[in-house]
């Protein structure tokens, strides 16, 4: 360690401007990661109310019951024909 052990002011100066330059790259990087995290998180909750509020609309349409007999219907036919 003595080897790096700054000598003059302009030593310790360069020494401190690296260990600043440092601090604000990982601050940077951390500062970047968590705004990413925080997008991520807006989106997922935005999908899964556009997920709640389809499930909701196809709901008061009745397309689950639509989509319950259509497949109904299908089986019935499909087997009606290997008859």
């Amino acid at each position: 360690m003595a080897e790096t052990d700054p000598k003059t002011v302009q030593d310790l100066t360069a020494v401190v401007q690296t260990l600043l330059q440092q601090m604000q790259d990982k601050f940077q990087t951390m500062s970047d990661q968590i705004i990413g995290r925080n997008i991520l998180w807006v989106f997922l909750c935005r999908i899964d109310d556009l997920e709640k509020n389809i499930a909701d609309l196809m709901t008061q349409a009745g397309v689950e019951e639509l989509e319950g007999e259509n497949k109904a219907a299908a089986n019935k036919t499909s087997s009606e024909g290997s008859v």
